[in-house]
């Protein structure tokens, strides 16, 4: 197993750092995303699961961004950008509570359908997203690539959860090595990658997009546009 140092620089090269292979891929995405939405600069969008930060080192700019966060949607000073505490599975209430507008022009999402704990969560995130706006973008990492992308740890998603626990509770490309193994336990369990099946059951109508890397498909973008 890498040592401390070791692994940590090797996550830098990998996903972290800004030349890393994942920042680069990154970009691409955010390419494809304008790509797919010229008129962006127009839209009031509605980030399910980002953050402030993410929007302040986007390479984009909406008319208009509300990002809902379960834990840290982050803070702003910017006036097109509004951070909202809350559950995206229940997006719609959460935004009227706040005063918040419940219809947007897209609604945008990376990487948070894997995390909102099982079928009937995720069912519920894209009843939420077919309700808010006509057009979207959610994206998930592909269960069926052989690196799980949270831990940078081949096969991972493959074992049983008890063994996933043990191997997260020590493995060391992880992004923060957990606490305590009741953490890693935890973490494992709001970590439930999904498919292109899955994908189509949620957003039956929506373009399905495939990032690929070496061939295989990493990424799974469901648009609608």
């Amino acid at each position: 197993m890498a040592t401390t140092t070791g692994a940590s620089r090797l996550r830098e090269l990998m996903v972290d750092s800004p030349t890393s292979v994942g920042a680069r891929r990154r970009a691409q995405r955010w390419e494809l995303f304008q790509q797919l939405f010229p008129s962006l600069d127009q839209m009031r969008v509605l980030d399910l699961g980002g953050t402030t930060e993410a929007w302040h080192r986007a390479p984009v700019r909406p008319a208009e961004v509300v990002v809902l966060n379960l834990r840290e949607p982050g803070e702003t000073s910017e006036p097109w950008l509004r951070p909202v505490l809350g559950d995206a599975c229940t997006a719609r209430q959460v935004l009227a509570a706040a005063g918040a507008p419940t219809a947007y022009d897209l609604v945008f999402s990376n990487s948070l359908i894997e995390h909102v704990g099982g079928h009937a969560q995720r069912a519920a995130l894209a009843a939420e997203v077919h309700a808010l706006a006509p057009r979207h973008w959610v994206q998930t990492p592909n269960r069926y690539f052989p690196v799980e992308p949270h831990w940078l740890c081949p096969g991972l998603q493959f074992l049983p959860l008890g063994a996933r626990a043990r191997v997260a509770a020590v493995w060391p490309l992880a992004h923060s090595r957990p606490d305590t193994r009741a953490d890693a336990f935890a973490e494992v369990q709001w970590t439930e990658l999904i498919g292109r099946a899955e994908m189509r059951a949620y957003f039956p109508r929506s373009e399905l997009h495939h990032e690929r890397m070496a061939g295989l498909t990493k990424s799974l973008i469901a648009v609608a546009r």
